[in-house]
């Protein structure tokens, strides 16, 4: 074998690190934010510090946690990571262009679609974490009540964005969990945080 062709056959086999609790905390940090903010528990001009995470951490950093699934070979993580990332920057380019050009009263109803459309995107990743194990499978749960409840409350009844709020908290809290079990159970070679018996 050629040494060039040695050098290829290294670099095709060569292992990266897990890229899941780096999804999975930039997820859980800007979901935490907003839902503060959906649950009323923070005022509503804190929304701009999370349109900052959701550009950067939750957006951008959690699409290179996604690609870098690709890598890993790992379909699940790869489509959650950079779907979720990529929801986050839409997100954001939204509310700001919508609060400098003043558009977000008048286009509520795209809020409701754009909300719906990532239910059902949620919805079939949900089943998919039925394959994997009991920490994705909470934290998927979760994530779609919160989807739910945001749904309702933004076809009419906005009473359910405050519980939307509520359910998302939890749902950053459970995204947490599997994010520190993915760093914990690395660094200390053993099961310090259980994700379950699908694994």
């Amino acid at each position: 074998m050629s040494e060039q062709n040695k050098v290829y056959n290294i670099n095709e086999t060569a292992s990266i690190a897990d890229p899941g609790p780096l999804g999975l905390a930039c997820f859980a940090l800007t979901t935490f934010c907003l839902s503060l903010v959906n649950a009323g528990i923070v005022a509503a001009q804190a929304e701009m510090f999370v349109l900052m995470l959701a550009l950067v951490y939750g957006g951008t950093v959690q699409i290179f946690a996604g690609m870098w699934e690709f890598k890993k070979n790992n379909v699940f993580g790869a489509t959650a990571f950079s779907s979720y990332g990529s929801f986050w920057v839409a997100f954001a380019l939204y509310v700001l262009g919508a609060s400098s050009f003043g558009w977000f009263e008048a286009y509520t109803p795209a809020v409701a679609m754009f909300l719906i459309a990532w239910t059902i995107f949620t919805a079939y990743m949900w089943i998919g974490t039925f394959a994997l194990n009991n920490g994705l499978l909470v934290v998927f749960t979760l994530l779609l009540i919160t989807f739910i409840l945001l749904d309702i409350g933004h076809v009419g009844n906005p009473v359910f964005n405050k519980f939307g709020g509520y359910f998302g908290l939890a749902t950053a809290f459970a995204a947490w969990y599997c994010s520190a079990a993915g760093i914990l159970n690395t660094v200390f070679k053993r099961t310090v945080l259980p994700m379950g018996p699908r694994q």
